[in-house]
């Protein structure tokens, strides 16, 4: 009888068990399933699949936090053919976005692109060889192409209805050379930009942040004096607006490259540039391996080495690279088979820009140089920023209003790459063909009726309440806001997860002057320069 109780308490003990694991792996699901809801990391609707490795040997960890999607440095070197490889940015992969991504119930309210042009023509060439041969007209029947392509081409011919600067109505929406010329936008270039811009499209699409009858206040575009830069901003705007109104459209011009607009003017800024880019001629010239390189090269081809340096050769044999084409050659004479470049002695050129790079963050002069370079454009878009954010804490209807609520500047390598130091993003990899670093602003839960809203006395300026507008930096699709100077300290928490405007308005005005020894713009330009 004993031992029939025994058994009959011990049968009661482990259901007693099994209930309990049951209950307590049922709270855990609940919990994950409320916090994958929470920080809505899948997207509504898939627009990629799960980026790879990129080909300079740099991983992505996509896990467990979200600040861990920057670009992670592996041990080893990065293959300087590989790395190359990767910044052609060919159009041939699938491409996971993470622009559009917050936490739930978070609202967009703008959002701010640079994008740098896409695939272009050499703008050097290389003496006694043969240019290389790239049709610059497009087709829908070559490749890359794009669905939305034919359709591109034949609203570029309606570009006349827009609004242009007078410096840019002259210059052509579409390349249109059948063998191209230097600098030219390749068809690579406009897919790359196409594909960019029906990305974020795609992004965007369920946040409605811009109005379906959006008006001319509510886009700006801007763009350098090159027709690169025009055409790979008018991809980017067709593939993110599709069949766009040119009515309501109009293109600014940029002059400067540093889109600094009337705040060009900055004395110590050239000065950081002279001293960064003597490091780079020192470090370039103590650089055995390149001379005997460049010797070979210039012999192969018959030239003189400083006639071949000045030739810029990297350039040339980029783009060869990327369009799969031949490493140039030049004839030998006698009947004896050409004379050509090797991919080794492109390696080596290479591999000393890499050097250049990290030697550059090294000494830190080109950062100095990058904080002066690009605070005219960190103010404007700090500015417009404040602005949207304002006229949202109002309770204003931005389609009544004037707020830019999407801007896109088409620019250059040497704009992104001082935007990058300048925002303290130094570990990311040089701007590719076709690379874009995204603002998003966003506004967060609404105010409980227990918090009190910041509000402005009468006569007093507004205040932005930081409790609930955030901003996101972005750069090819990655979130990299927390790796930026200005919100790299933050501490993120579940009230707060993302990084508040507030930081980033006081690091344009004023911490980001902190290497300069300064507290203003005016003073870090116009001070005694030592």
């Amino acid at each position: 009888m004993e031992k029939n109780l025994d058994r009959f308490h011990a049968k009661m003990l482990a259901r007693k068990r099994f209930l309990l694991l049951v209950v307590v792996g049922g709270v855990v699901l609940a919990i994950v399933s409320v916090s994958l809801q929470f920080w809505n990391l899948t997207p509504a609707a898939p627009m990629g699949e799960k980026r790879p490795a990129t080909a300079s040997g740099e991983g992505f960890l996509l896990g467990k936090s979200r600040k861990r999607v920057f670009p992670v440095t592996q041990t080893q070197e990065p293959d300087p053919i590989a790395e190359a490889y990767s910044y052609c940015n060919t159009p041939n992969r699938s491409e996971q976005a993470w622009e559009g991504h917050s936490p739930a119930d978070y609202k967009l309210l703008s959002v701010h692109v640079m994008i740098r042009h896409g695939d272009r023509y050499p703008l050097y060439s290389i003496p006694k060889t043969k240019r290389p041969p790239i049709n610059c007209t497009l087709s829908t029947s070559r490749r890359p192409s794009h669905p939305l392509l034919k359709a591109f081409i034949s609203h570029m011919a309606q570009s006349g209805r827009g609004h242009w600067d007078s410096p840019l109505a002259s210059l052509p929406r579409l390349p249109n050379h059948s063998a191209c010329e230097m600098g030219e936008l390749t068809q690579t270039g406009v897919v790359q930009h196409l594909r960019n811009g029906q990305l974020l499209q795609q992004a965007y699409k369920q946040h409605r942040f811009l109005p379906s009858d959006w008006s001319a206040r509510h886009v700006w575009l801007e763009t350098t004096g090159k027709s690169r830069t025009v055409q790979s901003g008018l991809a980017f705007l067709y593939g993110f607006l599709p069949d766009f109104d040119w009515k309501k459209l109009t293109v600014h011009h940029q002059w400067n490259t540093l889109f600094c607009g009337s705040s060009c003017d900055c004395p110590a800024r050239s000065k950081y540039l002279e001293e960064d880019q003597r490091r780079q001629y020192l470090l370039r010239v103590a650089d055995a391996n390149l001379e005997r390189t460049y010797i070979t090269m210039a012999r192969t081809l018959g030239l003189p080495p400083r006639q071949l340096r000045a030739a810029n050769p990297i350039d040339s044999l980029l783009c060869h690279l990327c369009h799969g084409l031949p490493f140039p050659c030049a004839p030998s004479g006698d009947g004896a088979p050409p004379r050509c470049l090797t991919r080794e002695q492109f390696a080596v050129i290479r591999q000393q820009q890499l050097d250049d790079e990290a030697d550059r963050r090294r000494v830190g002069l080109y950062r100095k140089y990058a904080v002066l370079a690009m605070f005219p454009y960190l103010n404007r878009t700090a500015a417009r920023m404040e602005r949207v954010a304002k006229s949202s804490e109002a309770g204003r209807q931005r389609r009544a209003g004037n707020d830019e609520v999407f801007t896109l500047s088409s620019a250059h390598d040497v704009t992104l790459a001082p935007l990058l130091s300048a925002l303290g993003l130094e570990k990311a990899q040089f701007p590719r063909f076709a690379a874009r670093i995204v603002f998003e602003l966003w506004r967060g839960l609404p105010v409980t009726p227990g918090q009190v809203r910041r509000k402005g006395g009468k006569g007093e300026r507004s205040k932005v309440n930081s409790r609930d507008v955030f901003i996101r930096v972005l750069y090819n699709g990655e979130d990299v806001t927390f790796h930026s100077a200005f919100c790299r300290s933050h501490a993120r928490h579940v009230s707060q997860p993302l990084c508040p405007l507030t930081n980033f308005l006081t690091f344009v005005r004023r911490d980001m002057f902190q290497v300069v020894n300064a507290t203003s713009y005016s003073e870090a330009c116009y001070r005694r320069f030592n």
